[in-house]
């Protein structure tokens, strides 16, 4: 079955389904092109089930004419029919709106585990800090330009094996300790995508919104039949990243600089407040700030 980056996604890759299909099956019109009427009038039919997407209308508050399409979601065609495919491990994504778009690579929590290998810079330090939650041990803060970064960890992955070490069970010191003990040139980490967070791409509409509010980036409150609330924003929801950049600790005016130049379609990185607040605890906003890498991923 088909996975879609967001509801948007899906009812416009039905509705052209619908039409790739009637196209298809129609040998020969139901009706002539120029047929007259009982009152002498003529009208013409054009070929195809929807023309234009006009006889649908909304779906749930969004339309589906081509001209707000086109305008508000940026279709990106990337065959005949429209529709781009992108295969992945476990399942076969259709964006038919979002297209190939690269914010929702750069967010992707990919499923299964990953190794990572990392060496202490010059002053013996790998730029991490660890936090334990339910007896495993997860990342809280990545520092910028760090071997670490470097590497590719975020915030909120889990670190299951520390040079061959399993870390069920470790507390924090334990955990610090063992990385402060490992060789200067080699440090062997196997680790789980951010397993208590979780992505949603939505669409901006015509006038560059999404739908929804927030503050200190907890999200406080969803706009009705907004693409946020068709695509299952929750509040009391922190934003760790957005289109797979880190934003945790920006100010919410950047938060929201990130969010405006982003594209038509955004994808935001979620992970709830009582987690959150349990990952981030006796850490200062400023270190926040100051400390964590807010790079741009690379894809």
């Amino acid at each position: 079955m088909s996975l879609y980056p967001s509801l948007e996604d899906m009812k416009v890759d039905k509705v052209m389904k619908a039409q790739t299909n009637f196209a298809a099956s129609t040998t020969t019109p139901a009706i002539a092109e120029e047929a007259t009427e009982a009152g002498g009038g003529t009208w013409s039919s054009k070929a195809g089930l929807y023309p234009n997407l006009q006889e649908l209308g909304e779906y749930m508050g969004l339309s589906l004419n081509s001209d707000e399409v086109q305008r508000n979601l940026a279709l990106v065609p990337a065959s005949d029919n429209q529709v781009a495919t992108r295969s992945s491990s476990s399942s076969n994504m259709v964006c038919p709106v979002t297209g190939n778009d690269v914010g929702v690579r750069r967010a992707e929590i990919k499923q299964g585990i990953r190794e990572v290998i990392l060496c202490k810079d010059e002053d013996g330090k790998v730029g991490l800090r660890l936090r334990n939650i339910d007896n495993g041990i997860f990342v809280q803060l990545v520092q910028a330009n760090s071997p670490a970064a470097l590497a590719g960890l975020r915030f909120g992955d889990q670190v299951l094996q520390v040079n061959g070490q399993n870390c069920a069970g470790w507390s924090l010191d334990k955990a610090h300790k063992v990385l402060k003990a490992s060789p200067q040139d080699r440090i062997e980490f196997i680790v789980r995508d951010r397993p208590f967070q979780r992505t949603i791409t939505m669409h901006k509409d015509s006038s560059g919104h999404v739908g929804f509010i927030f503050k200190d980036g907890k999200i406080t409150s969803i706009v009705k039949d907004s693409s946020a609330a068709r695509n299952g924003i929750l509040t009391d929801h922190y934003i760790c990243e957005i289109n797979g950049q880190n934003v945790i600790g920006l100010k919410d005016s950047r938060v929201k600089e990130i969010l405006v130049s982003s594209g038509t379609a955004v994808t935001i990185t979620l992970m709830p407040k009582f987690i959150y607040e349990h990952m981030v605890k006796r850490m200062a906003q400023g270190l926040l700030k100051s400390s964590m890498d807010h790079s741009i991923p690379d894809v």
